[in-house]
């Protein structure tokens, strides 16, 4: 059986949205604005490069990523280099790019749990916060890596759903503080 690892950049009030720099948010690039760089805090990132097998993703992210990440040969080597796991109701197959590797769309979270029943390494979700909301809803999700940025957005796409559902515990696996104020936290769910 896969696991299935949400990695995620988040506000400390649970907001993913535009953390890179993404257009059409009120504050994006928000990870980079007024928050001293420190190596050490990402470190993580590329250690999910080298565990991964294979990334999934949303079809926004998709969409996002697709024209700009096979250029990025020395930060997303490892990335560009393993099968990439669409998710999505309305991508069609000659929307996607040629020159990214083995790409799969899945249709629907029930192919998303049969993939997670073949062998396998670990699958890396990057962005995707409307995939990564309905993965947690239903259960998919194994393991959960968060650098929690020290900021309040308020608005914003969010990690999590407000969806009335049982609780559902997490274990934490690893934790780090750095002088900047991030926070790493991986947290294995609890099934």
């Amino acid at each position: 059986m896969r696991t299935l690892i949400a990695t995620a950049f988040v506000s400390l009030d649970g907001v993913v949205e535009a953390p890179g720099g993404e257009p059409g948010y009120r504050n994006s690039g928000w990870t980079f604005n007024d928050i001293a760089f420190d190596e050490a805090a990402y470190e993580i990132k590329a250690r999910e490069q080298d565990e991964a097998t294979a990334m999934m993703m949303g079809r926004v992210s998709y969409q996002a990523f697709a024209p700009v990440w096979p250029s990025m040969t020395v930060e997303f080597a490892g990335y560009n280099a393993m099968p990439k796991y669409v998710v999505s109701t309305s991508l069609k197959e000659q929307d996607l790019v040629s020159n990214w590797g083995e790409i799969v769309i899945l249709r629907s979270l029930d192919d998303v749990a049969a993939l997670k029943q073949t062998e396998g390494g670990p699958i890396s979700i990057h962005g995707s916060a409307t995939l990564n909301r309905n993965l947690s809803d239903a259960g998919l999700i194994d393991r959960y890596h968060l650098l929690v940025f020290p900021v309040l957005l308020g608005a914003g796409k969010r990690l999590f759903s407000d969806t009335d559902r049982d609780k559902q515990n997490l274990k934490l696996v690893e934790s780090e503080s750095y002088a900047n104020g991030i926070q790493k936290l991986v947290y294995d769910v609890v099934h």
